[in-house]
This record gives structure tokens, sequence and C-alpha cells, in this order.
């Protein structure tokens, strides 16, 4: 009997809509003719409204290729260009293109945030899972990712959450000492979690009053949010949102390194500002108006002519004949050898994206011990390493040459090396520190020592590391670099001669 009902107020509401669109046409309005078929009935609908009520959402979707083209169209293109990757498609999905019922549809039983909407079952947020109905090898990459897992990684590592606790905390002076209190929820999503993501809930239903009145929808929790390891509320980890935004997915806007530097920012993950220093980023800069930022696949020198984050982590890059250098991933560690970016020490890439499973010999859930010994176990082999690190130099040796591309690693190497000298001599220190009673050690976070051994490897070592690997050299001297490294070490060492 339910379904039957929905159906009499799909139509009723149809109609309602329909007069609506005509009293805008007698009025002087014209239907969009930009707007190619076939356009599902439910989409349909669902325009009519929305080109009132959220004009900018339609017209942006009006710009993007699911406005253009069918799942069945896609698939019938080369497999270089094709930008679909199930090879099987729902039959009901196939002729139309992807619009706000297609996206907005999927998978409604796994979906707690599905409700009744003017006649339709609709879920608020799209998620991966829904994605992966075209996108099925992405979504899959993607999955095994730590980007897939920043939310897990940050709160199930007691280590890394109690750091993030300790960066997020207020803090007020209390009887001459000072103490940390719990920062909100909202407060705590605009920080760390604002990257990272939190875990979208629904709450139960609630009332809003809009520009069409009254209206019924779910009462989520930690909304909105974009964070790269979302938990939405069909379970999926992710949001594809992070670098395609919504409604347009523009593959151009994933390409550009504006997209990344919305979290790898400094301080303490600079590859923004490196790469605005290095000469990659100069070329970008300076020709990025000319470049063709939507071909599949993206061919080297043709299409552009420095590389972009994409071009270096995830893209399908071509020679300009099409000969594949590299094949597209939405992993964006899997040409990744080395991770610059670790908890006291650089290390390994890890075996999966979830860090938090992993325990050094000390018994901590770190990928090394204080001493810096690597938690082999959880930590991908030398051989593993080595054909990252030949994947990755493919990209490179398009433009250079071997002795250039080989020569470059070398520094890298040397300078990772020597970074995590300086993390070990700060680390000696801070040990000595706990041991000497100068400070707590069941929080190596929240203490001035240790906020300055934070910002040795935090900051400045990652600095230092980044700029060497990208090239932007006034980051591994002066701006975070081996300038701040000295002085900083410095500065430990005085607090553990002043203190006793």
């Amino acid at each position: 009997m339910i379904p039957f009902i929905n159906q009499i107020l799909r139509y009723i509401t149809y109609l309602v809509l329909l007069f609506v669109y005509a009293a805008n046409t007698l009025a002087g309005e014209e239907w969009p003719v930009s707007m190619p078929p076939p356009i599902s009935e439910q989409s349909q609908v669902c325009i009519l409204c929305h080109k009132n009520y959220t004009p900018g959402i339609v017209e942006d979707w009006l710009k993007s290729r699911h406005s253009k083209t069918t799942p069945e169209l896609a698939l019938k293109m080369p497999p270089l260009e094709r930008r679909i990757s199930s090879e099987v498609i729902p039959e009901t999905l196939q002729s139309t293109v992807v619009g706000c019922y297609e996206c907005h549809s999927l998978n409604a039983s796994a979906h707690k945030d599905n409700f009744e909407h003017f006649g339709f079952m609709i879920n608020v947020i799209v998620s991966p899972n829904d994605c992966k109905v075209c996108h099925s090898v992405e979504v899959d990459q993607y999955s095994v990712s730590k980007k897939a897992h920043a939310l897990e990684n940050l709160q199930q590592n007691p280590l890394y959450h109690t750091f993030g606790e300790a960066i997020t905390s207020v803090r007020e002076m209390k009887d001459g000492k000072i103490i940390s209190l719990n920062s909100s929820e909202h407060t705590k999503a605009e920080t760390c979690y604002a990257c990272h993501g939190t875990a979208v809930t629904v709450k139960g239903m609630k009332k809003i009053f809009s520009k069409m009145g009254e209206i019924d929808v779910p009462d989520l929790a930690n909304w909105p949010n974009q964070g790269v390891g979302r938990i939405n509320p069909d379970g999926s980890l992710g949001a594809c949102t992070s670098c395609h935004p919504r409604h347009n997915f523009s593959i151009e806007v994933a390409r550009k390194p504006y997209t990344c530097s919305q979290c790898h920012i400094e301080p303490d993950v600079p590859a923004f500002e490196v790469y605005k220093e290095s000469k990659h980023g100069n070329i970008f800069f300076s020709k990025q108006h000319e470049w063709n930022w939507n071909n599949v696949p993206w061919r080297v020198g043709k299409d552009f002519q420095a590389p972009t984050c994409a071009t270096c982590h995830n893209s399908l890059i071509t020679t300009p004949d099409n000969k594949v250098i590299v094949s597209r991933t939405h992993d964006f560690g899997a040409r990744l050898w080395v991770r610059l970016f670790g908890l006291i020490y650089s290390h390994p890439q890890p075996k999966n994206g979830e860090t938090y499973l992993i325990n050094n010999k000390d018994g901590l859930p770190l990928p090394t011990t204080y001493t810096g010994e690597p938690s082999s176990e959880y930590l991908i082999d030398k051989s593993e390493q080595l054909r990252r690190q030949i994947e990755m130099e493919k990209v490179c040796q398009s433009c250079h040459n071997t002795d250039w591309v080989n020569q470059h690693f070398v520094k890298l190497d040397s300078t990772i090396a020597e970074t995590d000298m300086m993390c070990l001599s700060a680390t000696q220190l801070l040990q000595k520190a706990w041991n000497e009673g100068l400070a707590d050690p069941s929080n190596p976070f929240d203490e001035t020592i240790e906020r300055l051994w934070i910002k040795q490897w935090f900051f400045y070592a990652n600095s230092v590391r980044y700029a060497s690997a990208m090239g932007g050299y006034d980051y591994a001297t002066f701006k975070n670099g081996w300038w701040e490294l000295t002085a900083n070490l410095l500065e430990i060492f005085k607090l553990t001669q002043n203190q006793k």
C-alpha cells in the first residue's frame, strides 16, 4: 500500500512542478536549452524545483560531464579515454544522464540518511559506495588508502588521538596552572577533523524552514564535512567530493594543486607552499591557462608541461601518442615508497591504509620506535619500495634524463637520513627530560619541551623533506627548514639544562 501511495504523491508532485514550470515559462523564463536529453523523469522533477531554490547546484551540474552523456555511451569509449571503470551498469541507469535522482537514490536500504522527499526516497549524502556503481575501480583503490582511513587512524590510534586532543583542546589558567578542556564537536570539526573527516550519523528527523516552507529532513550529526576519511551514514569511508567538488565533479579541479592545498599546507604538510616555490610550480602558475585540463588520458608535454600533485600521485599519464607511462590510481600512496610525513621519523610506506593497527617493538602504535627502528612487519619491504620508486621515476623521466632523475633521488635519500638524525637528537633529549622527571611521558604532547619536540619532526623535518622531494629549497633552509631545526634543537637542550 505504501509504495502505491508514494507513487501517487510522486505524480502529484510532478504535476505541481509542471504547473510551476508553465507559470515560469509564461513569466518569460525558459527551460535551459543546454540541458541534454535524455534526463530521467525523476531528475527532471528535481531540476524543475531546484532550479528555483538552489540554482547554483543546477547550473553547476549542467556544466558537468554527468549532464552531457550516459553510462551507456561512456562504456563505448576506447579504454584509455574511458572515465567509467565499472564493466556492468544497472540497466535502469544506462540510458539517461547521471542526474540528481541517479546519485541521490542509490543503495537506499544501506543509507540511514534516506528520507521521503516530495514523493521520492532520497539520500542526503552521496557516498563512495554510490559512486562505485559506475566508478568501481577508483572506489576500491581509494578504500585501501590512508586517506580513506584518515579518521580511523586519528581516532583509533591512542597516541594520534591524544595528539589531536592536545592540539584542539581549549586551555585556560587555573590556580597558576594551564588546564585543558574538551573542545566542542563543532570546534573539532574545524580542526584536524576538517581534513581527516568525521563520522556523520543520523540522530533522527527534524523540521527545517526553507524557501519551500517547512520540510522534514534527517538530523545529521557532524555535518557538513568533506574530510577524506569521513564515515558516511551508509558505513562507507571517504568523500569523493574532497577532490571532485559537487555538483560539477570536475577532473580539472581535481588535477590542479589548489585542491590538494585544502589540507596539504604548512606548517605540518607544506607540499603546496613548496610546490609554489619550485620550478614546476613556476611553470604551472605561468602557463596553466594554456593547458588541457580535461583530456583523458593526460598527455605529458602536449596537455601539460609540468607536473601537478595529481601528475605524480594518481593520474593516468601517457606520451603524446598515447603510450601509457603510469596508470591511474586512487590510492594516493601507491607510487610512494617512503613516508616523508611520519610520526617522529620517515619510514617505508605502510602495507595498508589502516595505520592504527601498527605496533612497534616498544608496544606503541607507531611505525618506528623512539630510537627510529622501523616496525617492519607493518611496512612495505625493500623490493616493494624499489618497485614504487621506479614507478615514480617513470613520471620524472617523461621530461628529465636518467642521470638528472637518479641524482635527485640520491639527494632526497641523504636529506631524509639527516633530518631523521636531527629528530633522533631531539627525541634523546626528551627521553632524558622524561627520565629525570622534567616532563611527564604519560601525555607526550602537552608540555613546553614536548611541544618543541613536536615542532622538530612535525613542522621542520617535514618541511625539509618536502622541499628536497619537490624542489622548493627555501623550505629546506630558512622557511621552517634547517635553520629552525637547529634553533629548535638548541631550545630543547636549554630546557633540559635549565630545569635541573
